[in-house]
């Protein structure tokens, strides 16, 4: 088996790029994208407050626009990568 560089969270990849987490690989069907839209300072660290969330194809010969199979905005981190997570192993499993 190879190994992986990086971070894994629940056996899929999670990237990320200033404000945008990528959660998946694109050798799947589907990812998760996932856009810091406000945060708050918690002593020396930035925290998410509001996460926007959406489970997208990794299909390159779709529209942008049509990508976009779910979509949400949910309060915080945990919150948005715990939904994401449910959404892409649903997807993933075909459900």
């Amino acid at each position: 088996m190879a190994e992986q560089n990086g971070l894994m969270y629940k056996g899929h990849p999670l990237m990320r790029k200033d404000n945008m987490i990528y959660y998946g690989s694109m050798a799947d069907r589907y990812i998760i994208i996932m856009q810091i839209l406000e945060s708050k300072d918690f002593q020396d660290i930035s925290l998410a407050t509001k996460v926007s969330v959406q489970l997208q194809l990794t299909d390159q010969t779709v529209r942008s626009k049509d990508r976009v199979i779910r979509k949400s905005e949910k309060d915080g981190f945990y919150t948005a990568l715990d939904v994401g997570c449910v959404w892409l192993e649903r997807a993933l499993a075909g459900k």
